[in-house]
């Protein structure tokens, strides 16, 4: 059970960051959203690495860039106007399902 919090805590901090290189792009703060996002792929692939030791390497590594490119997507579309479009949100629907499919198998 615990794997699992380790890699929901990877994909959480997978999400993190592209964000920091976005956020470094649209303000002042360059350095300090790089160094966040050098942060986040660290503990990233620290939970992901930790996620592994129990849970199978195809299993994890599927879930853990599933909420990466899930979240990212929502964050890209709530905090900067990104387009949203039918076929992004059945994509979106075919990730989440696949990794409630994989969870469950």
């Amino acid at each position: 059970m615990m794997a699992w919090v380790y890699l929901l805590i990877a994909g959480l901090f997978e999400i993190g960051w592209p964000l920091g290189f976005k956020l470094a792009q649209t303000t002042g703060s360059f350095f300090h959203w790089i160094c966040f996002s050098v942060v986040a792929m660290t503990l990233s692939g620290i939970f992901l690495y930790l996620a592994q030791r129990e849970i199978p390497i195809g299993k994890a590594y599927a879930v853990w860039t599933a909420i990466g490119a899930a979240g990212t997507y929502a964050i890209g579309v709530l905090m900067f106007q990104d387009a949203v479009s039918i076929a992004a949100m059945t994509g979106l629907i075919f990730i989440i399902s696949g990794v409630v499919l994989l969870k469950t198998a």
